[in-house]
């Protein structure tokens, strides 16, 4: 059965009879009995049913289980693959009748190319953006659009590489060409020696947290707990991507014991999460990274009340988000300050509920988890909060200064992406292209690396999640030449610039949202009038 040749209206025909078909390598994969099993969770490989995943599966698993990808194998493509807009996407798919004319199109491609594809032109991009003249990295100000769907899609395409098919093939090629250099570098293993030392340094911050907390200077080490907790995070991440020892168990457990023991945060809701926001990035309908409503709206797209893939519910654009919106460019520090609550309520949700895989190899990651989330709220709301700290004022005074410490990972997390693209430009757009083009990294010297954690090379991870941390800044260098090569745009800012640009965009989208209710409310009272 592996070596039966499958043309595109057959595969076409087998997605529209409800067969989760992805295609690796040229290998036609039917994963409908690893949807429930799949330790990524569902949502991943939904978003990439009919499309080839190839550049989306090596970037994000590594070789062991790519290999044991081949038994899902029904058969192989026998040309180019040219992608479906997946199910999940709002594709639509004719059943396979046989003996039809190959060359027919699906409604759901069709659509597609009515949206994108339409727009095709030859373009030539300028390289990249900066916060400073150095090269072929370009002033950040030309990364400004001015707002509207139509303009950001007309940006994108002016900008970017054209679509067509031989352009992406390109760059795709020359991704994979880079990727091997990257390994025989030697920039995919690990350098241990580096783990040591942020061991040092969390244990210092700690055992100062404790030191302040046993001399009654309550304050001071409420201050040294939230430092320590933005400063393990990374290495939760680094482990979340199996980029410490590139092992899924020991990885693992790695991550559940400094985000759940250490942390009271669950690690499998951020590998759901963060495992779906790697494929789609910044896709308002399917990135819940994106999805912060009624806090945030990086795009007007919100206002619609648009459906979520990833919560399987209406986001409302309801009174507290129209309050909320048009003034957010002024609340998102202060509501960063308070991110670490919502993170508490989305890991109880995510275990309670138990919305991550309950069979497979991930089945006892949920219990494990449950154990690490009481056994911190035992350290941390009884042993230390309860009996270590005298009155309710301080109690509180802990818990505020703590938690709002660790703000600025917030920040680190959303400026990569919250000024960047959320345009959708199809089915066709390559996989390294879409990661530059809704990513932008933050420049800053080396010594402050460890500020930062790993997430100042977000563009970077995100070509290649699996690469240590300690790594990123010398593949830097490798991904600037290939952005050159391939004429893709590498954003770049300084951490303020970084941040003006969130700013600006959140304004931007603030007054589109004034508008919006100002139009709403004229309507409303238009109705009220005729209805008198």
């Amino acid at each position: 059965m592996g070596s039966t040749l499958f043309t595109r209206r057959q595969v076409e025909g087998m997605i529209a009879e409800g067969k989760a078909i992805v295609i690796v390598d040229d290998m036609v994969l039917r994963l409908d009995s690893w949807l429930h099993l799949h330790p990524g969770g569902e949502r991943a490989i939904l978003h990439m049913v009919g499309k080839d995943a190839t550049d989306e599966v090596n970037a994000l698993h590594g070789a062991d289980t790519r290999l044991r990808m081949n038994k899902f194998q029904i058969g192989r493509i026998g040309s180019d693959w040219l992608n479906f807009q997946p199910p999940i996407h709002g594709g639509v798919f004719r059943p396979y009748v046989g003996d039809e004319n190959e060359d027919s199109f699906s409604e759901g491609e069709v659509q597609q190319q009515g949206s994108v594809e339409g727009h095709y032109r030859s373009a030539s991009p300028t390289s990249s953006d900066c916060s400073d003249d150095r090269g072929f990295l370009l002033d950040p100000s030309i990364r400004r659009r001015k707002g509207g769907s139509h303009d950001d899609l007309e940006f994108d395409l002016a900008k970017y590489p054209s679509l067509d098919r031989e352009t992406q093939k390109h760059i795709v090629m020359k991704y994979r060409e880079l990727d091997q250099r990257i390994r025989k570098e030697g920039l995919y293993q690990c350098c241990y020696s580096s783990y040591l030392i942020e061991l040092a340094r969390y244990l210092t911050i700690l055992l100062t947290s404790l030191y302040l907390l046993h001399l009654g200077w309550y304050k001071l080490s409420a201050l040294f707990l939230g430092v320590f907790w933005h400063q393990i995070t990374f290495t939760a991440h680094d482990s979340g991507h199996m980029g410490i020892t590139h092992d899924f168990t020991i990885d693992t457990c790695i991550g559940v014991f400094i985000a759940d023991f250490c942390g009271g945060l669950s690690l499998g809701w951020w590998k759901l999460s963060h495992n779906v926001h790697h494929i789609i990035t910044n896709e308002p309908d399917h990135d819940p990274d994106i999805q912060h409503l009624p806090f945030f709206a990086v795009s007007h797209r919100f206002f619609e009340g648009l459906f979520s893939t990833y919560y399987r519910r209406v986001l409302p654009y309801d009174a507290v988000a129209r309050a909320l919106i048009p003034l957010q460019n002024w609340l998102y520090y202060p509501i960063l300050c308070f991110g670490r609550f919502n993170l508490y309520r989305l890991s109880w949700e995510h275990l309670a509920l138990g919305l991550g895989p309950k069979r497979g190899i991930a089945w006892w990651h949920r219990w494990l988890e449950i154990c690490g989330m009481i056994v911190f709220w035992y350290w941390f709301g009884y042993q230390l909060l309860y009996k270590s700290i005298p009155t309710n004022w301080d109690r509180f005074a802990f818990v505020m200064i703590s938690h709002i410490v660790t703000m600025p990972l917030h920040v680190q997390i959303t400026l990569s992406h919250f000024a960047m693209s959320t345009v959708d430009l199809g089915a066709r757009e390559s996989f390294p292209q879409k990661m530059l083009r809704t990513t932008m990294d933050v420049d800053c010297p080396q010594w402050l690396d460890f500020v930062h954690g790993g997430l100042q090379f977000q563009a970077i991870h995100h070509l290649f999640p699996r690469i240590p941390r300690h790594n990123l800044r010398r593949t830097q260098k490798l991904v600037i030449e290939f952005c050159e090569e391939v004429k893709v745009p590498y954003s770049i800012y300084g951490f303020y610039d970084g941040n003006k640009e969130i700013i600006s965009h959140l304004r931007e989208i603030g007054k589109q949202a004034r508008i919006f209710n100002e139009c709403r409310k004229s309507i409303i009272e238009e109705g009220k009038y005729g209805a008198q």
